[in-house]
């Protein structure tokens, strides 16, 4: 399997709840390498570009209230087949239904408001996050770069 960079942000609900600190954890735990993070918060316009696919759909405006009425934690993660371990942490789509330890059955609500939003591709990834990162914002590191060099 090839080593993958995937895309993932952290909704309002998973910052109003405080289980940001838990949601990286959890990645880590997984074999996750952390490349980026920051704290953003994306304007409606913004959000209609990111869901360009949702357009027209009933739900969308709902939505757009919910994920632009608090900042976000948007991150880029890198792993072995990444993309689809980590759908596999976080969950159905609806909360309600995920499988019993993902995140979303641990810390969302219902389908709307599910905590978290995961790249569902590769192609997805790349895109997602070229819209929230400039490259010099995703680093690069060695995990064994603070042991000593004896």
């Amino acid at each position: 399997m090839a080593v993958e960079k995937t895309c993932l942000f952290i909704k309002p609900d998973g910052l109003c709840k405080k289980v940001v600190g838990k949601i990286i954890s959890r990645l880590e735990e997984e074999g996750f390498k952390l490349l980026a993070l920051k704290m953003i918060r994306p304007s409606r316009d913004d959000f209609r570009k990111f869901y360009e696919a949702h357009r027209g759909k009933d739900y969308l405006e709902p939505f757009l209230d919910f994920v632009t009425s608090t900042p976000i934690i948007v991150s880029v993660w890198e792993k072995e087949n990444a993309v689809q371990d980590l759908r596999k942490i976080v969950g159905a789509t609806d909360s309600r239904k995920a499988e019993k330890g993902t995140l979303r059955q641990l810390y969302g609500t219902n389908e709307r408001r599910n905590l978290v939003h995961a790249s569902d591709s590769i192609e997805s990834a790349k895109r997602e996050i070229s819209f929230f990162f400039r490259e010099s914002e995703i680093f690069s590191y060695d995990l064994d770069a603070w042991k000593p060099k004896d």
